[in-house]
């Protein structure tokens, strides 16, 4: 089976105004890319045996980057590896995966985890939108090395490329539960803010 599914829905101004004759593609193989790769996670989540949920949640997020890499491929488009990991690029804007809840929450309630890694946060920091001119301004005396690092693009990825994230929840049980995507800019308490964001259809479950 292709990979781009066929779960078809029009994309909006601002995803054509991102991913140009792309978007409806996208569209529809987003939802299919996070419904397959549940049932592999699932799939990995059996096999593991333990009652913890860990093994899904490891194994969705290989899989969803995994399988967004693979329809990025099938579109013709590039694939940039960072750090050891893939993001598909289309378009000059690469797609950025989360899983911010393994529960329905709303995504106002979405917050990047403590322990994230410096190589996100510097995705978020240096590939995100900025935040509006005259806000979060940083003293020049409290600009450390440390945050100047953050905002360093990542050549390997595109020092243009800029971040599209596509944040959703879902558990072992029943899949996905809901699909985000748009211009997410990371704040200092590790929550988000949206200059746009957009909701996604759930694709159904596929049952072998």
């Amino acid at each position: 089976m292709s990979v781009l599914g066929a779960y078809s829905v029009g994309p909006s101004d601002w995803a054509v105004e991102r991913f140009g004759r792309q978007a409806g593609a996208l569209v529809s193989a987003i939802p299919a890319q996070l419904a397959e790769a549940h049932g592999k996670a699932h799939a990995a989540h059996l096999a593991a045996g333990l009652k913890k949920r860990s093994p899904y949640g490891v194994a969705l997020a290989g899989v969803v980057r995994g399988n967004l890499a693979a329809m990025a491929r099938e579109l013709g488009e590039v694939v940039r590896d960072v750090r050891g990991y893939e993001y598909a690029v289309i378009n000059g804007h690469a797609l950025l995966p989360f899983r911010y809840a393994a529960s329905p929450k709303p995504l106002d309630r979405a917050r990047l985890p403590a322990n994230a890694s410096p190589t996100r946060r510097r995705l978020f920091r240096a590939h995100g939108p900025q935040p509006p001119e005259g806000l979060f301004d940083v003293d020049e005396d409290l600009v450390t090395e440390e945050y100047l690092g953050l905002h360093e693009a990542f050549e390997e990825l595109g020092a243009s490329t800029r971040l599209v994230c596509v944040f959703f929840t879902a558990d072992a049980e029943d899949g996905i539960h809901v699909i985000h995507w748009g211009d997410a800019h990371l704040e200092p308490d590790r929550t988000f803010t949206w200059p746009h964001r957009e909701q996604l259809a759930v694709a159904p479950l596929q049952v072998e």
